[in-house]
């Protein structure tokens, strides 16, 4: 079960968790993790790293193929990269080669893609320089951003690519068939050009679109679905039922604020009232009910601790008051007095899921009752529009989620 349609294949033009689960199972890059979570070598056999830590040098193998039969080489690496950090680039997603030489300035459009520190040598050898030495550089090789794309395809379709099972190839276990970026449902079967095929089991994975919570548990009842997310009043009704299963992530849902140049949100009161003004408990244990837990930090916890204290990094992170109404209330009226304002209109941008749509409307009731003079629009959409809106900077609140990529 997918929440959502993958509106592309290409990392370069979005990000998203149905792509990202569709990419693992279909393709593959330098490494993968295994079963313990750890990076292991795939199209990579091996790598050296310089002395001073900032070159790799990949060896790629030699039977690594495309579900087309064209050969995986470093060049198709390089293309996918340079695409990936590209100030073209729209799926917000080029700060994750930030280190890679001259990254960041080609992201900012001040150096031509051709000169990121990633290099062909022959077919089977790919060279990267980094800026700096980087002990996660290997962990982030298994993030679907880093997979490579066929450079063959990628001329002869341009902007095509990854809008269309067609137009696209893959190089991992299984190739998507039956699918464009509208599809609700879509195929992967085994792909014969694997080149670890016979570790493979699976003859085909079938992927369907379920946005509504209850929907999917019904269908999951019914044998249709084999795994369904569920959240809302559909999860409190399962806490005691035998296949509910609870998948703890690193990450955080967020409210994503536009503060641009002469937004209402460029003013800081107005802000921390909002922070203020969430009952956030209330949101994990009775809207969502999933095992979400309170939020007040932007890292999630256990994934850090600080050096000097020991302490978990959130712990020392999290601010001193995280939920206060009556200091809500004043930051509000302070922020409408500097915009010499007495209401405002704020606008919220979701996806259509249940999920989103709980939050949602959670997130208005809250707001709109604890801020005098506030009122909030929310617009429920499905992803790509949701995305498009927020890329054309048209909204002023955005739910959104983030999930760390690495270690």
């Amino acid at each position: 079960m997918e929440t959502d349609v993958v509106s592309s294949l290409d990392t370069s033009v979005t990000v998203s968790f149905p792509q990202w689960d569709t990419l693992v199972q279909t393709m593959a890059g330098l490494y993968r993790s295994d079963k313990n979570d750890q990076p292991v070598p795939a199209v990579a056999t091996s790598y050296h790293k310089s002395n001073d830590g900032k070159t790799y040098t990949f060896n790629l193998r030699h039977n690594a193929k495309w579900s087309n039969g064209d050969t995986v080489t470093a060049k198709d690496f390089v293309t996918a990269w340079r695409k990936g950090v590209s100030p073209k680039a729209m799926s917000g997603y080029n700060y994750i080669f930030s280190n890679i030489k001259n990254a960041d300035q080609i992201s900012q459009g001040k150096k031509a893609v051709s000169s990121l520190g990633v290099k062909a040598v022959g077919k089977y050898k790919l060279v990267v320089q980094l800026e700096n030495t980087e002990p996660t550089f290997i962990d982030k090789m298994v993030i679907p951003a880093f997979y490579p794309q066929n450079t063959r395809l990628v001329k002869k379709y341009g902007a095509k690519y990854g809008t269309d099972a067609k137009y696209t190839a893959f190089d991992g276990a299984f190739k998507v068939t039956k699918w464009t970026n509208t599809s609700e449902k879509w195929t992967a079967v085994k792909n014969p050009y694997y080149y670890a095929k016979s570790a493979v089991k699976l003859q085909k994975l079938n992927y369907q679109v379920v946005k509504d919570s209850n929907t999917a548990h019904q269908l999951f009842q019914q044998g249709s679905l084999d795994d369904a997310v569920v959240s809302g009043t559909t999860a409190q009704g399962l806490q005691n039922n035998k296949n509910l299963y609870y998948i703890y992530r690193s990450g955080n849902n967020f409210v994503n604020l536009n503060m641009a140049k002469g937004a209402v949100l460029a003013n800081k009161q107005l802000r921390q009232a909002l922070y203020l003004a969430v009952n956030r408990t209330q949101l994990s244990k009775k809207v969502l009910a999933d095992g979400s837990k309170p939020s007040y930090t932007f890292s999630a916890p256990n994934a850090a601790k600080d050096p000097a204290s020991g302490k978990d990094f959130t712990t020392a992170a999290q601010p001193k008051e995280t939920y206060n109404v009556a200091k809500a209330k004043k930051l509000w009226q302070a922020g409408l007095k500097q915009l010499s304002k007495s209401k405002v209109e704020l606008t919220l941008v979701a996806s259509d899921t249940t999920t989103d749509k709980n939050v949602s409307e959670f997130l208005q009731s809250q707001l709109e009752s604890k801020l005098p003079g506030l009122k909030v629009t929310v617009k429920n959409l499905p992803s790509k529009s949701a995305h498009n809106l927020v890329t054309n900077g048209k909204y002023d609140l955005y739910l959104s989620l983030w999930l760390n990529d690495y270690a």
